[in-house]
């Protein structure tokens, strides 16, 4: 069981490595810009990892070990911001003004999530996969298409707005209902899918209020923990 865990290991790895790389690649190449580069990884990673779940054995371990890609992935954007590591592809693809440093924020809080929350709850109930793919799918989003489509801002934070809302609601809802359906029929989770919508909503309804308040890159924390407080009473 623990070398079939290994190996699990080892495609999460290289699995995780070759998407971040491509993107970085992106990114340095001018292709796509930094913003929508950001935001790629930001909605990408995450349903990529937890899906990668899958090829881990049961076993009391296997949580831990799956934490080590994104503690691993956290480290380096650790170095990375704090300029240890000279890695201008990873600075393009991760931050909004190229500056390194920008990544000891948003991102840092984003890979820290996903250790805490891998090693917590795991598969062992769907507070974590809800946390992490509203906090991919929704806030992921929300930036990409509130800038992108003509709304009113929010009246309690203008920097937001309605489409940007109604799309983290939507995506989160969507990303979650997704993975959750898809342990479901792994077997992890009891039930049905139609058991899990209406919980799934609320949450993400919640979250979408905390994504829109007027602070900055608090984000990445803030909604997976409203959302994992949620959890542990409604799952």
């Amino acid at each position: 069981m623990f070398a079939n865990n290994l190996i699990a290991l080892f495609v999460t790895l290289a699995i995780a490595f070759i998407w971040l790389r491509l993107n970085d690649y992106f990114a340095n190449k001018g292709w796509i810009s930094s913003p929508i580069s950001r935001k790629i990884i930001h909605i990408g990673t995450g349903p990529i990892f937890v899906l990668c779940w899958i090829f881990f054995k049961d076993s009391s371990i296997s949580p831990y070990l799956a934490a080590i890609v994104p503690l691993g992935i956290t480290i380096q954007f650790a170095l990375i911001g704090l300029g240890v590591i000279k890695d201008q592809a990873s600075v393009d693809a991760m931050s909004r003004s190229g500056d390194h440093r920008e990544i000891l924020r948003g991102p840092l809080l984003y890979g820290i999530a996903f250790v805490i929350l891998t090693i917590l709850f795991w598969r062992r109930t769907p507070t974590g996969v809800v946390a992490l793919m509203i906090l991919c799918g929704g806030d992921g989003m929300a930036d990409i298409i509130g800038k992108r489509i003509k709304s009113p801002p929010l009246p309690w934070s203008r920097r937001k707005t309605l489409a940007g809302s109604l799309t983290m609601l939507l995506g989160g809802f969507i990303f979650a209902v997704f993975l959750v359906w898809i342990f479901i029929a792994k077997g992890y989770f009891p039930g049905e899918i139609g058991n899990y919508l209406f919980p799934i909503a609320m949450i993400a309804l919640v979250t979408t209020f905390v994504e829109s308040l007027p602070f900055s890159d608090i984000d990445n924390f803030s909604v997976p923990l409203v959302a994992v407080l949620m959890g542990l009473f409604i799952f």
